[in-house]
């Protein structure tokens, strides 16, 4: 893909991520270009009616490189994933509330959910701080570790993926999954699928084929 396809496909993402209640007003995604640069969308954007003119490019060490708008403060929550995780592409950085109702309560997120056993066992950081330092981006990565998601204790979520598509299905699938846990917690003590359910899971549906549907259902919700 040529750099300006992808800036619209992130542009793309984060409106989706919108469209979805999953990012307001707050809420950032990244990219990371084959040079080495990070795109990601300005602090101060409408993300509702983003357009590829509110990406701004940062270096690896969160300084600002281009842009019209400045790059959101917890830029630097993008920075430490990608310095501890190489292979790592694109970077999801949402406040869900399903997910956050979790961390606010205590109870860990399990998977009750086919598409939502993809993230599971999902490590918490257990501190609500905004993630706008080196200190604190080095201690969210490091809690990351080599999974596909974390939360952060009443704060939010970070899901990673090789591309924006699969950053953006797997934030979704983890939302979905806290939801549908959230709302059996009112009637009883939700299912929790099994490891080897959990293996079924992942063979099955951590497809790249899958999460373009997924990609291509909400795309199509955006006109």
């Amino acid at each position: 893909m040529t750099e300006f396809e992808l800036k619209q496909q992130l542009v793309d993402c984060i409106r989706m991520l919108e469209h979805s209640d999953i990012i307001d007003y707050n809420g950032h995604c990244s990219l990371r270009l084959d040079d080495g640069r990070i795109l990601i969308n300005s602090g101060s954007c409408q993300r509702s009616r983003l357009t590829v003119e509110d990406l701004c490019t940062i270096d690896l060490e969160a300084n600002q490189v281009e842009g019209k708008g400045k790059a959101p403060l917890e830029r630097h929550l993008h920075c430490g994933i990608y310095r501890l995780r190489a292979e790592v592409r694109a970077i999801v950085h949402a406040h869900p509330k399903w997910s956050t109702f979790l961390t606010m309560t205590g109870n860990a997120y399990q998977p009750v959910y086919a598409q939502g056993a993809l993230v599971y066992p999902v490590p918490l950081l257990d501190s609500p701080n905004s993630i706008n330092n080196r200190t604190m981006a080095d201690r969210l990565a490091a809690t990351l570790g080599e999974r596909p998601a974390a939360l952060m204790k009443s704060h939010g979520a970070v899901t990673v993926g090789k591309d924006i598509v699969e950053a953006f299905v797997l934030a979704n699938y983890m939302e979905e999954n806290a939801y549908r846990q959230y709302m059996a917690l009112q009637i009883g003590k939700p299912y929790a699928f099994s490891a080897e359910e959990i293996a079924l899971c992942r063979e099955k549906l951590w497809n790249a084929d899958l999460f373009r549907r997924t990609w291509d259902h909400f795309r199509a919700k955006l006109g």
